[in-house]
């Protein structure tokens, strides 16, 4: 059957990797890279070096279950509920929502070992499948948002089964319950931020989340987090070449809002790994990968239709509507990005950090 270097250790790549064995085919693991930056500072009060907290509720737990089977979010920590407040609406609600938050480079590492060696030829394969196609790779993006995350210790230990959002007038925060009395702190802010730590406790400052933590996060990390697809996800094989197939957020990032990022990057590899089967089993390779990239472009354009029925009702800043308008201007098929002769402003700084 095809032999398939999967060049990662990411949930897509791997994910990938455990659907083309299960039919048969051979996969040949990349040893592992040094992993991403996390979604909050390694050795960050509660959490260990490295460590990716990743919310997983209903759908997507679903989803990691249908493909890996039992016991690959052991260790977890189980929430029930969500309180949400969006924009100046009505108050906010609590409703059930099952979910799980877990460490995403130990389910990771839980996922490799599940695969084994792999194939340990020297043969060129067929194809490669990777999540991190390179800083040059070519991909529309709808915006320059930032998410800035952290963690910090919760005021009330015992109020620790519900996931809680709020908005203030310069974007939207998260607490996502650890366990171990500490929460990760995530917000989103329509541009660059020099100052994550400071940007961030000014945002809890402004919301009533911020009472429910003992102190602001000491340090945090800022990210990139505009919706962006990739231009090129899937190159067939030609003579001497394989074939190339972008998964994960490396294929398609979505904004975090959305709640949906891991069990996107999931379809991504479900996706990826037909591509293949449907190639060995005889299928036009080239109409295989045209199929694949058209796939996340609409995928694409129904996430930034989900996120302009969000954020207009919620911000109404200059530079809010520079997102509003970057991901409108990508669903016309303009290029995306800040207006014409508007400057990449960052987002505004308090004017000293808050004491830890």
């Amino acid at each position: 059957m095809t032999l398939v270097e999967v060049a990662g250790s990411g949930l897509a790549e791997l994910t990938c990797a455990r659907l083309l064995a299960d039919r048969g085919h051979r996969v040949r693991l990349a040893p592992p890279r040094p992993p991403a930056p996390p979604a909050q500072p390694a050795g960050a009060a509660g959490a260990g070096a490295g460590a990716r907290p990743l919310l997983l509720t209903g759908p997507t737990l679903e989803l990691v279950g249908r493909l890996w089977g039992d016991g690959l979010l052991d260790g977890g920590w189980p929430l029930t509920h969500r309180h949400a407040r969006w924009g100046a609406g009505p108050s906010p609600a609590r409703f059930p929502q099952p979910g799980r938050s877990v460490d995403g480079a130990v389910l990771a590492a839980r996922m490799r070992e599940r695969l084994g060696a792999g194939d340990l030829s020297g043969e060129p394969p067929a194809w490669t499948v990777t999540a991190t196609p390179g800083e040059r790779a070519a991909h529309e993006q709808a915006g320059r948002r930032r998410l800035l995350a952290g963690t910090a210790p919760v005021r009330r230990p015992r109020d620790q089964d519900t996931a809680r959002l709020d908005c203030t007038g310069l974007g939207w925060l998260h607490l996502t319950p650890l366990g171990r009395d500490v929460c990760l702190v995530q917000a989103m802010v329509p541009g660059p931020a020099g100052d994550p730590a400071g940007l961030l406790a000014r945002l809890l400052a402004e919301s009533a989340l911020g009472t429910r933590l003992r102190r602001p996060p000491g340090t945090a990390v800022a990210l990139a987090a505009a919706p962006r697809v990739h231009l090129a996800p899937a190159v067939p094989p030609v003579a001497g070449r394989g074939g190339l197939l972008v998964v994960g957020a490396g294929a398609l990032r979505q904004d975090p809002i959305s709640g949906t990022g891991t069990a996107q990057a999931l379809r991504t590899a479900i996706l990826a790994a037909a591509v293949i089967d449907a190639a060995a089993a005889g299928t036009s390779a080239r109409a295989l990968c045209a199929h694949y990239t058209n796939r996340l472009r609409a995928a694409f354009h129904d996430h930034l239709g989900t996120c302009l029925r969000l954020y207009p009702a919620a911000f109404g800043s200059a530079d809010w509507w520079d997102e509003i308008d970057a991901m409108r201007r990508a669903l016309r098929g303009g290029a995306a990005g800040t207006l014409p002769g508007r400057p990449d402003r960052a987002v505004p700084e308090p004017a000293q950090e808050p004491a830890p």
